[in-house]
């Protein structure tokens, strides 16, 4: 009896050891001798049990009770939600440790500079990473707008800084609010101040988002600043196009391209051909060359500009200078034949 007592004790021994080896050789084991990349997506509230079965359908560990017994067993380790970057050749312990890391597959989402709220959002919507509808409520959220600016404003408008931001599938919308806030916020601080120049944060913004959408030449903002700063001393409008056209946006009109007469004549908050001064709020989102430029205007007696088609302006100290270079650039279809301000980005890249 003593003798079997032993063996039978002898015998589990060996089956604990074996089990014990066996599944040493599943930690360290690989599916696949080959590279094959997975997307791997476990959404909130799936269960272990569920996200093993779906690694071991996927072809990415050997057995899914195997690897649920495992990540039991990695106290330290749980499986996170997110949205991961597997392959079949990865053991089931790197499998675990990504899954843990929580760090999800990123998308680079690139707000060029003069964007403004809705094209972000639509440019959100565009990659599916977020709501569009989403995107424009927080972006109006008074109660966001006074945390994440300190300060009560009607809009973060003007202050979604443009980069490129990385975001996961789980970011949404409000994660990238944030992180454009954040950015502004960043960057703001580095621009040289103007002692001479006295403005809240608010109006710098104003001014820089309308010189962004106003040239793409990096060294016409300052003479662009220039002209608003001198009509702004004798009291002229700032009578500037593209406050026109934020205008029809925000009374939800639809913009076909081309402003019209009756839309110069028609008052908004922010068209500045019928208001004196700056419009309600920002109506772009400036880049740091449009917020110095804002603060460090040229010194310059020009009060018009005009665009040459090409993405540069010819700029004009009275109201006769501007006429001429409206009629040479503007009224003449041969001057605007073939041309485009997307010349400009061409040169640029050129003489890079």
């Amino acid at each position: 009896m003593k003798k079997f007592l032993v063996f039978i004790m002898l015998l589990g021994l060996l089956a604990v050891a074996g089990t014990a080896f066996e599944a040493v050789l599943f930690v360290s084991s690989r599916p696949s001798a080959v590279k094959e990349e997975v997307v791997f997506e476990v959404t909130p509230g799936t269960s272990l049990k569920r996200i093993c079965r779906m690694l071991a359908e996927q072809g990415l560990v050997t057995s899914a009770f195997k690897f649920q017994i495992y990540s039991r067993l990695s106290s330290n380790k749980r499986v996170r939600t997110g949205e991961y970057m597997l392959s079949k050749d990865m053991t089931p312990k790197d499998i675990l440790g990504v899954l843990d890391s929580g760090k999800s597959i990123e998308y680079p989402v690139t707000v060029p500079e003069g964007y403004n709220k809705w094209d972000i959002a639509d440019l959100l919507k565009k990659q599916k990473l977020g709501s569009r509808d989403e995107f424009l409520k927080l972006v109006d959220n008074k109660v966001l707008i006074k945390e994440l600016l300190g300060e009560d404003v009607p809009s973060l408008e003007g202050y979604l800084y443009p980069e490129t931001y990385y975001l996961t599938k789980y970011t949404g919308a409000r994660g990238l609010v944030r992180a454009m806030v954040a950015k502004f916020l960043e960057i703001y601080p580095t621009i040289e101040q103007n002692p001479d120049i006295k403005m809240t944060r608010q109006q710098h913004v104003i001014l820089a988002s309308i010189i962004e959408k106003e040239t793409g030449a990096d060294n016409e903002r300052p003479q662009v600043a220039s002209v608003f700063y001198n009509r702004t001393r004798i009291k002229m409008k700032l009578q500037t196009d593209p406050t026109v056209v934020y205008g029809i946006l925000d009374s939800g009109r639809k913009y076909d391209g081309n402003i019209h007469k009756s839309d110069l004549e028609t008052p908004t908050r922010y068209n500045t051909y019928t208001i004196y001064g700056y419009p309600y709020g920002p109506i772009s989102n400036p880049g740091k060359a449009s917020l110095y430029a804002a603060l460090h205007p040229a010194q310059t007696d020009f009060l018009y500009f005009v665009s040459r088609n090409d993405g540069t302006h010819i700029f004009s100290k009275d109201l006769k200078g501007h006429q001429a270079a409206v009629g040479k650039f503007q009224l003449d279809p041969k001057a605007r034949e073939g041309k485009s301000w997307r010349d400009l980005k061409k040169n640029a890249v050129t003489n890079k």
